[in-house]
């Protein structure tokens, strides 16, 4: 068989695989241009495939710093930057120094892309943020294929930074180059800011965003981020907030060395008791932080909020099945959202000092430190709440009549991100969602920390949107990430549908 016809065939066969499994109710073909740019996209989608599969091969990882690995880093920049250029895009590569390491070597931190489209006075302008690192993938670690070859089995493409986030940025650049070839104006002023460190804490971004306020971000208008995932394995969302993290480490110390149970076993206070009755005291069975104040300043449930919860598309038994847990502490859809995104929840996540090794030591611990945190929400306030956990744990710990020494710091604080959803980005992209996907979508926020959200929208104050194209069982992170063929070119779609929406509304 020919090649190009058998791509052609798999191509085909992935799509009425995605039908039979209901992931997809196709609306019809629209009139006019949008129809010319769906066909388009549908005809090409083996070339956008094909050059996915390209960037996937460059192990863009920049989590490990490694010389040859931060190599391929500035390669993969480079690649992003040639093909924007190749659009007709102005590119400017921002150097943004080197990165100093523990053992006294440096790397280079790789640039950072600003690159523009248009700058018609008379358009609104989008800006689109993306990252082109990933996490690190070795097959021996549990992968079924080469992660850094991307491999199409069922309609699924299989390979590290396809869902995060080499496939959204370049679903971005699909939309724009498919109006490139039909020789159509883009409807809107475009830029791109693309990374290469998001995965080993953006460095370097947040200054550069503050720098170029007055000047790159000066005529933006709005902002669209696509670093997350839908719900669902269906039905796609639109993403309006996050919650934010106050990282606690809690030190207790009797002596920096360790004793030996037999000789100082039961005439002594240990670190270690002491510390595990503070992190005990935190939370209680069912969730509910113990510390007094910290939900006061919780925003308060709105009707319309507790509404958008009860829409979204969510199987409890199925996600409870696919999570591999037993019992989740809600018993319906509702609850157990709203404790995942708008309720602050606190988490204990280790304890630095204790003998954790297999076997049988019989040690005291000198010295242990005990790590947590609080995912915060609005409207809680991070001082507040960094005053709260300090005054709460120093109680707790009086009471013990302990001799030893206990301190309490805050080590890392984000804040937490929150949309207007009534923005006209907002109004675009549920359009162009229905346009693409034949439904409304899911309304969601995540609870997790997306920092880039919140510097965005303090740093230059215009509107921030989060229009995820990957499914919830993508696996970003994880070994055997993917993105599905129909979420990648229907991705494609949407931000082109996305331009033509927020150019009616300009």
């Amino acid at each position: 068989m020919d090649p190009k016809l058998g791509r052609m065939v798999s191509s085909v066969l992935a799509f009425l695989l995605l039908l039979d499994r209901g992931m997809f109710s196709q609306p019809p073909p629209p009139p006019g241009l949008l129809g010319k740019i769906f066909q388009y996209i549908d005809v090409h989608q083996d070339e956008f495939v094909q050059t996915l599969k390209e960037w996937v091969a460059v192990e863009s990882d920049s989590v490990q710093p490694v010389p040859r690995l931060r190599q391929e880093l500035l390669r993969m920049m480079a690649l992003a930057a040639d093909r924007l250029r190749s659009l007709g895009a102005r590119v400017d590569t921002v150097n943004t120094g080197t990165q100093q390491l523990p053992n006294g070597q440096t790397l280079p931190i790789p640039p950072i892309i600003l690159a523009e489209l248009g700058n018609d006075p008379e358009k609104t302008t989008v800006c689109f943020y993306g990252h082109l690192d990933v996490q690190p993938a070795r097959q021996a670690d549990g992968w079924r294929t080469d992660p850094y070859t991307l491999t199409e089995v069922d309609g699924k493409l299989y390979g590290r930074g396809t869902t995060d986030n080499k496939g959204p940025v370049l679903a971005w650049i699909n939309a724009v180059s498919t109006f490139r070839a039909l020789d159509e104006d883009l409807p809107v002023n475009i830029k791109f800011i693309i990374e290469g460190m998001e995965e080993a804490g953006s460095l370097a971004l947040e200054e550069l965003v503050q720098k170029e306020k007055a000047g790159f971000f000066s005529s933006v208008d709005y902002i669209v981020i696509s670093d997350n995932l839908w719900i669902s394995r269906r039905k796609p969302a639109l993403t309006y907030g996050t919650r934010g993290n106050s990282y606690f480490m809690v030190e207790v110390k009797c002596r920096d060395q360790d004793f030996h149970s037999g000789t100082f076993g039961g005439i002594l206070n240990e670190p270690m008791a002491d510390l595990v009755a503070l992190l005990g005291s935190l939370v209680d069975s069912s969730g509910h932080i113990l510390i007094p104040g910290i939900y006061d300043h919780v925003a308060p449930l709105t009707e319309e909020e507790r509404k958008m919860y009860e829409a979204i598309d969510l199987d409890l038994d199925e996600y409870q099945n696919s999570s591999q847990v037993q019992k989740f502490l809600f018993d319906t859809k509702e609850d157990l959202l709203m404790h995942l995104w708008r309720f602050p929840s606190l988490s204990i996540h280790g304890i630095e000092g204790a003998f954790d090794e297999p076997g049988a030591k019989t040690v005291i611990p000198g010295r242990v430190i005990g790590k947590f945190s609080i995912r915060l929400v609005p409207h809680m306030n991070m001082s507040m709440v960094e005053k709260q956990v300090k005054r709460y744990l120093e109680s707790t710990f009086s009471k013990r009549n302990s001799s030893n020494q206990m301190t309490v710091s805050m080590t890392l604080g984000l804040h937490p991100w929150i949309a207007n959803i009534r923005d006209n980005q907002y109004l675009a992209a549920k359009r162009a969602i229905k346009t693409v996907f034949g439904t409304e979508p899911d309304m969601i926020r995540d609870g997790s920390t997306i920092p880039i959200a919140q510097i965005f929208q303090a740093t230059i104050q215009k509107s921030v949107m989060m229009l995820p194209l990957g499914a919830v069982d993508d696996g970003e992170h994880s070994q055997n990430e993917k993105i599905n063929r129909w979420n990648y070119i229907e991705g494609s779609k949407l931000f082109a549908a996305f331009f033509l929406e927020m150019a009616k509304l300009h």
